[in-house]
C-alpha cells in the first residue's frame, strides 16, 4: 500500500488545484478560435510582404514604439535580409543633448540607395520628445525605400511651414552646468554600508573651442560585526579635472589638462597635475560618429604630497611625465571596434612606465550569431605612491589601500544566437516583457 508523508497537498487542497487547472485548459480551448480567427496563417499581409524590410540597428531606441508608429515597412531581425539597414549612432552635444545620426545602408533589391540623416535632442527633452523626433526624421529616411514599391502609392508628403524665426540670445554664452548629488545605504544584522557622493561640472563646446571643468568628492564608509569584532572601513577622496582643447582644422585640435585630486587609497594628501596636448585624428572630426583614429600626445608634471611615507622614502614629489595613446572606434553594419592602446613613463626614470590596452568588439557573424568581446589589460611598474611598509590583513581584505602589482586586467565574452521567423514586425506589451510563466500557489 502507498503512504503520502504528513506534509503532502491533503485533498481540499488537491482538488482545488486540479479545478484551477482544468478551468485554465478550458479556458485556452476556447480561446484558441478567437486567436485563429485573428491572425492569418501567414503573419504578413500580401500587400505588407512588397513592402521594405527594415534592419533597425539602434541600441537606445524605444523599438516598440517604432515599430507601431512605422508600420509601412517590414522590420527584421537579421541585417543582411533587409532592404534598407539603418545604422543608429549619437554623440554628446555641447548642451548635454545627443546628436543623432541615421546612416541608411541599401541592400539587396534596394542597393545603392543610402542616406545620412541628423536631428539633436536638448538635455531637458522628455523620452517622448526624443522619440517623437527620432520618428519624424525616420519616416523621412524610409520614404525613398517605400516609394519604390507597390506602397508607394499609399505615401503622402505633408509639409508645415515653419514660422518667422525669432532672435534668440543665449544668455549664458553656450555654457551648461550640472550638479550631482548621490547616495546609497544598505545593512543586515552583520553588515551595514553608506556611500555619498556629489559633484558639479562646467562645459562649453562650440565649434573651435569645447572647455569642460568638473568637481567630485566621495566618501564610502563600511561596518563589519564579526564574533563581537566589529571593524570600521572608510574611504573618501576629491577630485577636479578640466580640459581645454582649440580646434585647428578637420583633422589636428591642440590642448591641455588639469586637475587635482585627494585620496585615501592611493596615499594622496593631494596632487596637482598641469598636462598640454596635441591631438591628430586621421579621419576628419565630421565623421566622428562612424569611425575615429586619433593620436594623442601629452606632457607635464604632478606636485605630490603623500598621506604616509613612500616605499621610495618620499614624503612628496615633483614629477614629469608623458604619454602617447592611439584610439580606434569603428561603428559599421557588422558591428562596433572601440580599441585603445596608451604609453606612458616618468621623464626622471624611465623604468618606471605604464602600458594599457583596451579593445571592445561587438560583431555579427551571420544571421543570428552576434559575439561581443571586451578586455582590458595593463602592465605597471610606476606605483610611486605606494605606502611604505606592509599592509594589514584587514586592509588586505577591505580594499583600504592600493597593492603593488605588476600587471591588472579584466575580460567579458558573450555569445548570442537568435533563429525563427525573420519578420518583427508585431508589438505585444501584454504582461510586459516578462517570459515567465504561470504561478499558482495556495
Amino acid at each position: 500500500m502507498t503512504t503520502f508523508p504528513t506534509n503532502s497537498i491533503d485533498r481540499p487542497r488537491l482538488i482545488s488545484f486540479v479545478m484551477v487547472v482544468i478551468i485554465f485548459m478550458v479556458l485556452i480551448d476556447q480561446l484558441t478560435p478567437l486567436r485563429a480567427q485573428e491572425t492569418a496563417p501567414d503573419t504578413v499581409s500580401a500587400m505588407q510582404a512588397l513592402a521594405p524590410k527594415v534592419f533597425l540597428d539602434c541600441n537606445m531606441c524605444d523599438t516598440d514604439h517604432i515599430r507601431t508608429e512605422v508600420s509601412f515597412v517590414n522590420y527584421v531581425r537579421d541585417r543582411l535580409q533587409a532592404d534598407a539597414h539603418v545604422l543608429v549612432t549619437t554623440q554628446r552635444t555641447g548642451s548635454g543633448g545627443l546628436e543623432y545620426t541615421l546612416t541608411f545602408i541599401g541592400q539587396n533589391r534596394a542597393k545603392g540607395i543610402d542616406d545620412t540623416l541628423t536631428f539633436t535632442t536638448r538635455q531637458s527633452d522628455t523620452d517622448e520628445m526624443v522619440r517623437t523626433a527620432f520618428v519624424r526624421v525616420y519616416k523621412i529616411g524610409l520614404a525613398r525605400y517605400v516609394a519604390r514599391t507597390p506602397l508607394g502609392e499609399h505615401l503622402t508628403v505633408s509639409y508645415k511651414a515653419p514660422t518667422k524665426p525669432a532672435v534668440i540670445i543665449d544668455k549664458w554664452d553656450y555654457w551648461v552646468f550640472r550638479i550631482s548629488l548621490n547616495s546609497n545605504m544598505n545593512g543586515e544584522k552583520t553588515y551595514s554600508s553608506f556611500y555619498f557622493s556629489g559633484g558639479f561640472s562646467a562645459r562649453r563646446v562650440t565649434e573651435d573651442w569645447k572647455l569642460n571643468f568638473s568637481l567630485n568628492a566621495n566618501y564610502n564608509e563600511s561596518r563589519f560585526d564579526y564574533g563581537g569584532t566589529k571593524t570600521l572601513s572608510l574611504s573618501r577622496g576629491q577630485s577636479f579635472n578640466s580640459t581645454v582643447v582649440k580646434s585647428l582644422d578637420n583633422h589636428w585640435s591642440l590642448g591641455g589638462f588639469a586637475s587635482a585630486w585627494t585620496s585615501t587609497y592611493d596615499n594622496y594628501e593631494y596632487a596637482i597635475n598641469i598636462a598640454p596636448a596635441i591631438e591628430y585624428n586621421i579621419f576628419p572630426y565630421p565623421e566622428s560618429t562612424r569611425r575615429q583614429l586619433r593620436i594623442l600626445y601629452r606632457i607635464g608634471g604632478t606636485q605630490t604630497k603623500y598621506l604616509e611615507e613612500t616605499i621610495f622614502n618620499a614624503t612628496s614629489d615633483l614629477l614629469y611625465s608623458h604619454s602617447l595613446s592611439l584610439s580606434l572606434e569603428l561603428k559599421q553594419p557588422w558591428g562596433s571596434i572601440s580599441s585603445s592602446l596608451t604609453g606612458s613613463h616618468y621623464l626622471h626614470d624611465f623604468s618606471k612606465r605604464r602600458l594599457n590596452l583596451f579593445s571592445g568588439l561587438s560583431l555579427r557573424l551571420w544571421e543570428g550569431l552576434s559575439l561581443n568581446l571586451y578586455g582590458n589589460v595593463s602592465r605597471i611598474n610606476d606605483q610611486l605612491s605606494l605606502r611604505r611598509g606592509t599592509a594589514t590583513q584587514e586592509e588586505i581584505l577591505l580594499r583600504r589601500t592600493r597593492l603593488a602589482t605588476n600587471y591588472q586586467y579584466w575580460a567579458f565574452i558573450g555569445l548570442s544566437y537568435t533563429f525563427g521567423s525573420i519578420y518583427n514586425n508585431i508589438v505585444n506589451p501584454r504582461f510586459g516583457d516578462s517570459s515567465s510563466g504561470v504561478s499558482i500557489s495556495f
